[in-house]
């Protein structure tokens, strides 16, 4: 399947479609086709289910995505999704911000505390709080250990 983001007039995501790639054979035809199910006035943009911050995962066997050899294949930064923004200049989706204080990291075009999470993530699940700049052990864990 091909995946195409339908964006609003400020570039960000309303919808995303899926679409045979047998009709699909090329980004063009694939926003051609959904056109003229949804009208020549909307805005479409290809995007890849597979790319994940940057970087091009493969589904072999198994529904867990791990990260592919061949890294040409990620496609414009992130898999779209509802509300994420499409930054014609850098030709990648960008999800929305999660907190006022995160910054972009334009290499994987995804959104960075400014304080990294703790190195123990394995075995608790942590929370960000904006108003402290900090993270905390989550109330998830302490239900859960």
């Amino acid at each position: 399947m091909a995946h195409f983001a339908k964006l609003n007039a400020v570039g960000v995501v309303i919808d995303v479609a899926a679409v045979s790639n047998d009709v699909a054979t090329s980004e063009e035809v694939g926003i051609n086709f959904l056109k003229n199910l949804y009208g020549q006035n909307t805005v479409w943009k290809q995007t890849s289910y597979n790319t994940i911050n940057n970087s091009y995962y493969e589904r072999v066997d198994t529904e867990v995505p791990t990260l592919a050899d061949d890294q040409s294949l990620a496609f414009r930064g992130n898999y779209a999704g509802i509300g994420y923004t499409y930054d014609e200049d850098n030709d990648v989706f960008i999800p929305p911000k999660p907190y006022e204080s995160w910054v972009l990291n334009e290499t994987i075009w995804d959104w960075e505390a400014p304080v990294p999470i703790p190195e123990d993530i394995e075995d608790k699940r942590y929370d960000w709080d904006e108003t402290n700049q900090e993270w905390f052990v989550s109330n998830w864990y302490n239900i859960y250990k």
